[in-house]
């Protein structure tokens, strides 16, 4: 395959790789405008703890040392107990092309921790150096309730790329004079000089949604709750999920809790580029703002770039006592850019969070 030009490839180039046999295992209708859902087998284990590989060693081989038992999905993936399953997907990519891995939405908002693991790659969530050949696995951590699987399912979503294109601050201030971030409630645009903070690194840091109303949910879950994730809406909310709203004029946030929040700023990413979320420093707080990392191209954009911007949903875990004020530094997004426009774009297919204003739950659960 020959690529003119550099950055993340959209769908008609992942299709491509597919056809090549570059991409084995996977199912086109898992093809999103700039990733592949990556699915797992039915080769399941249970794991006492997680191990990287070294260069050269397959994680098949690594087995034993995680002490692995073998066992399936004709029961839940239980809460707190952590699980390694080969994925159907494996790779033989051109020596031009390297990847990432990020979480589904659908998955963090459960409150499910996904780490990809590959043959002879010791870091997670990397398909890494450019020409990798090997089989892929996912480490899986659910953390508030059990789920329940089976073979098939998507979890993560693959990104490949021909080169690092993530936005320096001379790319950052163009692409907010065109259109990046807005407000999430009357729509204006937001330029580069009316961003709360700015970390001089070319990305974008959002401001937590603080207001009267709902500004988010805390999970209630036992331990020993079920969720099906292909039960659509199948859920009650309230049964997993409880309100969260201001207290005296913050919110507060206990230390080892799993919360759904929402930025207060509306995103609008043009289908030639995408977007990642990255970790926030210490210098922020100690917690953790996402689980999944990645939107594709066409975000907020609307059909035709008529779109004013949606926000992101955020999966907070805080390793502290927390009180969020508005205007509250919460997430960063750093932008990168597409090698070339994918054929289709994010608002133009269908979707469980197309329509979202504020904080939303998962699409198994009733709001």
């Amino acid at each position: 395959m020959e690529i003119s030009g550099k950055g993340a490839l959209p769908a008609q180039l992942i299709e491509q790789l597919i056809n090549e046999g570059s991409i084995k295992g996977a199912d086109k209708k898992h093809i999103s405008p700039a990733s592949l859902d990556l699915t797992v087998s039915d080769e399941v284990y249970t794991i006492k703890g997680l191990l990287l590989p070294k260069v050269g060693e397959k994680i098949s081989d690594l087995l034993e040392l995680m002490e692995a038992e073998k066992t399936d999905f004709t029961t839940p993936l239980a809460a707190g107990q952590m699980y390694l399953v080969k994925l159907n997907e494996a790779l033989s990519l051109p020596d031009t092309l390297y990847g990432y891995c990020n979480p589904k939405s659908s998955t963090g908002r459960l409150d499910v921790h996904i780490r990809v693991l590959a043959d002879g790659v010791p870091r997670f969530d990397s398909i890494t150096p450019k020409g990798f050949t090997g089989s892929l696995w996912a480490a899986i951590f659910p953390q508030s309730f059990a789920i329940k699987l089976e073979a098939g399912i998507p979890l993560t979503q693959l990104r490949l790329f021909t080169a690092d294109t993530r936005f320096t601050e001379d790319d950052l201030k163009v692409a907010m004079g065109n259109g990046l971030v807005f407000d999430r409630v009357s729509g204006a645009q937001l330029l580069y000089d009316d961003l709360v903070t700015n970390d001089q690194d070319g990305s974008v840091v959002l401001t937590a949604l603080v207001e009267e109303g709902i500004c988010g949910y805390e999970c209630i879950s036992e331990p020993d709750q079920v969720i099906d994730v292909q039960n659509i809406a199948g859920y009650a909310g309230s049964d997993f999920f409880k309100p969260l709203t201001i207290e005296r004029g913050a919110l507060r946030l206990k230390r080892d809790k799993f919360y759904i929040l929402s930025g207060a700023e509306a995103v609008r990413i043009p289908p030639e580029l995408a977007s990642e979320m990255v970790p926030m420093d210490e210098r922020s707080g100690d917690f953790r703002s996402h689980y999944a990392g990645f939107l594709d191209p066409g975000w907020g954009y609307g059909l035709a770039g008529e779109g004013k911007g949606r926000p992101f949903t955020l999966e907070v875990r805080p390793f502290e006592d927390l009180v969020i004020r508005a205007g509250q530094p919460i997430a960063k997004i750093k932008f990168e850019k597409m090698t070339v426009a994918p054929t289709f774009h994010y608002d133009t297919k269908v979707s469980n969070y197309l329509v979202q204003t504020g904080p939303k739950l998962g699409k198994q659960f009733r709001n």
